[in-house]
């Protein structure tokens, strides 16, 4: 158990006779190793531009929001008045009447 121990740690598990299955598997761990620590890069990237987005998103929904209540405001008929006053338009004193035609 003792000389096991130290032939690991001295590594002659590298260069013994059967080495070669033994670089092998270490080569493929090491591949492994560098898939997953880029799948983990990626898959943190793609987090993050989830986060943006939404921000992005949550901006946009106040803004269309805001443009949405000033148009409202705009449509006013009190707001109308107001922008017509200085240019001699205004509302009618007389109300509309139907026009009705028979055939």
């Amino acid at each position: 158990m003792k000389e096991g121990f130290y032939n690991v740690l001295k590594g002659k598990f590298l260069i013994s006779d059967d080495a070669m299955k033994n670089w092998r598997f270490i080569l493929f761990c090491t591949l492994l190793a560098i898939i997953m620590i880029a799948c983990s890069h990626s898959a943190e990237r793609k987090v993050h531009l989830i986060a943006k987005m939404n921000n992005e998103v949550k901006e946009l929904r106040s803004e269309s929001i805001e443009a949405q209540k000033n148009l409202m405001q705009l449509k006013m008929k009190s707001a109308i008045e107001k922008r017509m006053q200085g240019t001699g338009i205004g509302p009618s004193s007389t109300p509309p009447q139907k026009i009705r035609i028979k055939l």
